[in-house]
């Protein structure tokens, strides 16, 4: 059974580019030879490390994404065990990801499918809530929409020269200081 995988590996910051090169498409080769298909290849560049690694602070970082099956997936951890050059690498198993992804999608799909599509009032139709068109009355409009409140008596204003009295906060640090 194919699955989609991830390897992503971290070549030593002074190997000459054309070995680097040469080195992935043997990656490539040993995948393409053991029925499986490379997705894409690439080539980061040179990153600086999280921490050190074999006396390395940075590194070249290569990431293939491939679809084979496992037993393929162990010959090229192994070729990346055995080579000199790599100094870390890492493989993740992508397709269960992806599955949920896609799922994801589907569901967001069919939801925004059953919702209709919102409508935007034109400047030269009257909406629903204009006055020129009141409501019937014992209708309540949209569900949840807000209910308009009755007008209120405007509250009478304060002078501007009154002030509010502070609130003092009780006064805990003098307790606590020591008597001399």
């Amino acid at each position: 059974m194919n699955r989609v995988y991830e390897e992503l590996f971290i070549v030593k910051p002074d190997a000459p580019e054309e070995e680097v090169d040469s080195f992935v498409e043997s990656i490539k080769t040993v995948i393409t030879t053991g029925k499986g298909t490379v997705d894409k290849a690439d080539k980061w560049g040179t990153r600086k490390l999280a921490y050190r690694v074999q006396k390395y602070n940075e590194g070249i970082y290569v990431l293939v994404q491939f679809t084979s099956s496992p037993e393929l997936v162990r010959e090229v951890e192994r070729r990346l065990r055995v080579a000199d050059m790599v100094i870390k690498f890492i493989t993740v198993r992508i397709d269960e990801k992806m599955k949920k992804i896609e799922k994801r999608k589907k569901a967001r799909d069919k939801r925004a499918a059953r919702r209709p599509a919102p409508q935007t009032p034109s400047p030269s139709a009257p909406s629903a809530a204009s006055p020129a068109m009141p409501a019937a009355p014992g209708s309540r409009g949209l569900p949840g929409a807000p209910v308009p409140a009755a007008p209120a008596a405007p509250a009478p204003a304060a002078p501007a020269a009154e002030a509010k009295p502070e609130v003092k906060a009780p006064e805990v640090e003098k307790a606590a200081e020591p008597k001399e």
